[in-house]
């Protein structure tokens, strides 16, 4: 086997010392749908001190680093700042730390936490003249700036093309296309951030014209005083600036800390303005106005080169698109339905189905015989989980994954996975869970850890599989119809989303936020696919296998030497008083830890029939069918999560699934005797 080599880079940015990285930028170009798309499940708010503007921070994995990413309010220009503009300003000035000149403000630091290492400008590229003015302002803070060119389906839309290379050239700063709200580009965008907070890359400089860097230049030598920089800890660039447009701020704080220079310094602005055509203001106004002009005049024209709309682009349209995404997203569960009631179904018939009526008339009286049907019978039962349903759904999602379309799926349901503590990763896991819910706990120990890993396999453990949906199909299909089918379903669902929310209670933030890769479409190749098959379910053989045979042998053993109906009696308090079951029931319901449709086989041999319904009424139906699917999966996923999350928390799993199955069924049954009370 080869090992795959990943270039490690350094520093590494964790812990302690892990990035900050500041998303900016003018309202509406994308920067808060930027950071949805990154984010942990329950990002930090906080209000900038002293002001009502709000900032959100969240914790992001970004290959081996990590950083700290703050969505700070909009900032329409650098200058003439007041309240929360000016706030935002200072937190990217000087963070938590204050200068000299702030040192005087009640209110303390805007944050409390460090100036950002890098920026991340969020710009709209249909609209790039007006960001672009804001990236010449934002150049003068001297800190390593990363564009995002944002929109840029939009901006192909409208017939404009961006040349990206061009751009980076001219601002001298790492330009990279996005389409935060499908995802587009993302890693790409924040793989470059740490690479230039690493090289401490800084823009290039953007001086104001000739004309008027000459006007500028006896203000300049005298604010370029080491006091006056010590005060402000501002750019010189930046500080002159700010001044010879007359910002509040500085000019305040000037006037406080530095009196006897005020004078002055007004004299020599006042002669500056003298010297040019339009007040000084206005003059570095225009300025800046023409230098974004001609930026976009160099990078920017009408018509997209070799722009084509293949079935990469539509399907890009259909599956991450916030609301065609969710449709596709419902095909492909569809699909996965398919498989599982349909052709899974169908290799059951011919395969497991087919063994089992073989060795039918086997009926071992003597203890070893009773050993060995046993062994046998664990042995089938692996056999059906693995041939009919667990294979092929694997190699579905896998080829899925492989193509593309998985990764796409994660993102657009991110959001509604953030909802119950987790993110849109775990989707593959949670499909794969349809057929086995043993190696979508696997998938899920892979790709998550911590409580966002408790969460999702507890979770996974409520996911019908096709155990469980064979049960749902066979008695409310057979016996309360379409609607008790789609009932059962929704019930699942509504389960697992109020179970995600108080399981997230706990804690706030689960997990780091994830910047999401969405990878090229490409066709599986078999090699690849059936490794990743085998990774994915190699845990039956080493881990259920064992388990599932001993559980059968000791099972049967209790059956062989007449335990039945001590064991149904000890059941009494569940089964006759509590579900309202007969008792004869118990033992079918204890054999559901090995497999759910070992249960069901047995309900009808301890019945006598296959048509339940003339022995049990409609409320006992229910009562069944809900303990039947939410109750311990079964012992093979039992096995996998005592590997993946410990022994406590497998059986903080089992005891919360008996607990909501009991609390369901018993609440079902309340219900349907409350309706029958009212009926008569």
């Amino acid at each position: 086997m080869t090992e795959a080599r990943v270039p490690l880079h350094t520093p590494l940015f964790r812990g302690d010392r892990r990035l900050r990285i500041a998303l900016a930028g003018l309202p509406g170009g994308g920067k808060t749908t930027l950071f949805e798309a990154v984010s942990s499940t329950a990002p930090r708010r906080g209000e900038l001190a002293g002001a009502h503007g709000v900032y959100r921070e969240c914790l992001v994995q970004i290959g081996f680093d990590e950083a700290s990413v703050v969505d700070l309010p909009g900032i329409r220009s650098l200058h003439h700042l007041e309240g929360d503009d000016l706030l935002a300003l200072k937190y990217l000035l000087w963070g938590d730390e204050r200068p000299v000149v702030s040192m005087h403000e009640r209110s303390g630091p805007p944050v409390p936490f460090a100036a950002p290492d890098v920026i991340i400008q969020v710009v709209d590229a249909g609209n790039l003249q007006s960001h672009l003015e804001l990236t010449l302002e934002l150049a003068q803070l001297d800190r390593p700036i990363v564009l995002a060119l944002n929109r840029m389906d939009e901006a192909a839309k409208k017939g404009l093309y961006v040349n990206v290379r061009a751009l980076e050239q001219l601002l001298g700063i790492p330009v990279l296309p996005t389409v935060a709200l499908m995802g587009q580009g993302l890693t790409a965008l924040f793989d470059t951030a740490v690479k230039a907070a690493r090289e401490a890359a800084c823009p290039l400089p953007q001086p104001p014209s000739r004309h008027i860097l000459q006007s500028l230049a006896p203000l300049s030598a005298a604010l370029n005083r080491p006091e006056v920089h010590a005060a402000f800890r501002l750019p010189h660039p930046m500080l002159l600036c700010q001044f010879a447009v007359a910002d509040g701020f500085i000019e305040d704080e000037l006037a406080q800390h530095f009196p006897q220079l005020l004078p002055e310094l007004r004299d020599l602005r006042a002669a500056a303005g003298a010297s040019l055509p339009r007040p000084l203001a206005e003059e570095l106004h225009a300025d800046r106005h023409h230098c974004a002009a001609s930026l976009v005049e160099a990078a920017q024209h009408w018509g997209a080169p070799g722009q084509r709309r293949d079935l990469r682009f539509w399907l890009d349209e259909l599956f991450l698109h916030p609301q065609w995404g969710l449709i596709g997203s419902l095909a492909v569960f569809a699909a996965v339905l398919f498989v599982v009631f349909e052709i899974s179904g169908w290799i059951d018939s011919m395969t497991t189905v087919r063994l089992a009526e073989a060795l039918g008339g086997w009926q071992p009286q003597a203890t070893g015989g009773v050993v060995g049907r046993a062994v046998v019978d664990g042995l089938l039962g692996l056999t059906g989980i693995v041939v009919p349903y667990m294979i092929p759904l694997v190699v579905l999602l896998v080829s899925l994954e492989q193509a593309g379309l998985m990764q796409r799926i994660a993102f657009v349901v991110d959001r509604g996975f953030h909802q119950i503590g987790l993110h849109g990763g775990v989707a593959v896991p949670f499909l794969l869970g349809l057929g086995c819910n043993v190696p979508a706990i696997s998938g899920v120990a892979r790709i998550t850890r911590g409580r966002e890993r408790l969460i999702a396999s507890v979770l996974i453990t409520f996911v019908p599989c096709s155990a469980r949906s064979a049960i749902i199909l066979a008695i409310a299909g057979k016996y309360l119809g379409a609607a008790g089918v789609f009932g059962m379903f929704a019930l699942t669902i509504i389960l697992i989303a109020v179970m995600g929310r108080l399981l997230s209670r706990g804690r706030r933030e689960p997990g780091p936020g994830q910047v999401q890769e969405i990878p090229a479409y490409a066709l599986p190749a078999l090699r690849p696919l059936l490794a990743e098959t085998w990774a994915r379910t190699s845990d039956i053989l080493t881990i259920v296998t064992p388990l599932l045979v001993g559980g059968s042998v000791v099972l049967a053993l209790l059956a062989h030497v007449g335990a039945d109906a001590a064991i149904n009696t000890l059941l009494t308090p569940v089964t006759v008083w509590w579900l309202g079951l007969p008792l004869a029931l118990g033992v079918p319901l204890l054999f559901g830890v090995l497999r759910k449709e070992l249960s069901l086989l047995m309900i009808y041999q301890a019945l006598g029939t296959q048509d339940i319904d003339r022995l049990l009424d409609p409320m006992q139906l229910v009562t069944l069918l809900v303990f039947l699917s939410f109750y311990i999966p079964c012992i093979s996923t039992f096995a996998v999560m005592l590997r993946t999350v410990g022994r406590r928390d497998a059986w903080l799993s089992v005891a919360l699934s008996v607990g909501v199955a009991l609390l369901l069924a018993g609440v079902v049954r309340l219900g349907f005797g409350g309706l029958s009370v009212l009926a008569a």
